[in-house]
């Protein structure tokens, strides 16, 4: 299929081949802890979820509202992780693809559709290698609407996950820098080594067991 950019041509390539367009991103690549998420959703047409946006353009409270106004007027919507086991195993790519197939997989399931009824826009410039038309779109958050509530869906999900973990591990203030590296966390992950929810593929993890390791041998 064409390589569209812009909802109204996708929108049009849907309609005239009687596809139902799924949305899918994802939220926490950067990160060096915790799963990478994903969010999906299949939305009526026309939409009529106001205020949808790139869940990064949305404060917390705002992104609260629109979660239970997708839940409630989307047609079909779910969240998928890839666990912390998964991104050191795969890499960090391939572990976001699978949270985005298996997000997907959900919504299909709930709608009763067949993989063929399905087009899947995705947001970014790569395609999980799974059995649907789909097309990746740049910056899709922010044109697609269907990606907007997949990408509200991921982050405020991926954001509970931080909060719940940083009472598990108040010592980390994951619930302050959502598990980025920043500077706090950094200096945090230095004092305190990491924890078995941190991602032990990632360079500043992987640099803080090294530390703990040689200390012990002295």
């Amino acid at each position: 299929m064409a390589k569209f950019q812009e909802w109204p041509e996708i929108q049009a390539y849907a309609t005239e081949h009687g596809l139902q367009v799924i949305g899918v991103d994802e939220a926490g690549r950067g990160p060096l802890c915790g799963p990478v998420v994903a969010g999906a959703a299949l939305l009526d047409t026309p939409n009529t979820i106001e205020g949808l946006a790139c869940s990064k353009t949305l404060s917390p409270k705002k992104r609260d509202v629109l979660v239970l106004r997708i839940q409630e007027h989307a047609r079909a919507s779910a969240i998928a992780q890839a666990t912390v086991e998964e991104i050191d195993r795969l890499n960090i790519l391939q572990a976001s693809l699978l949270a985005m197939w298996r997000a997907v997989d959900l919504v299909v399931q709930q709608a009763g559709l067949k993989p063929e009824e399905c087009l899947i826009a995705v947001d970014g410039n790569k395609l999980p290698k799974w059995p649907y038309k789909a097309i990746a779109v740049v910056k899709g958050d922010t044109k697609i609407p269907a990606i907007s509530a997949g990408s509200i869906l991921a982050k405020v999900a991926r954001d509970e996950w931080c909060k719940t973990h940083a009472l598990h591990y108040p010592q980390y203030e994951f619930d302050v820098h959502m598990g980025y590296p920043t500077a706090r966390h950094m200096a945090l992950l230095i004092q305190h080594g990491a924890t078995q929810v941190h991602r032990k593929s990632f360079r500043p993890v992987r640099e803080a067991l090294e530390r703990a390791q040689q200390d012990l041998s002295f």
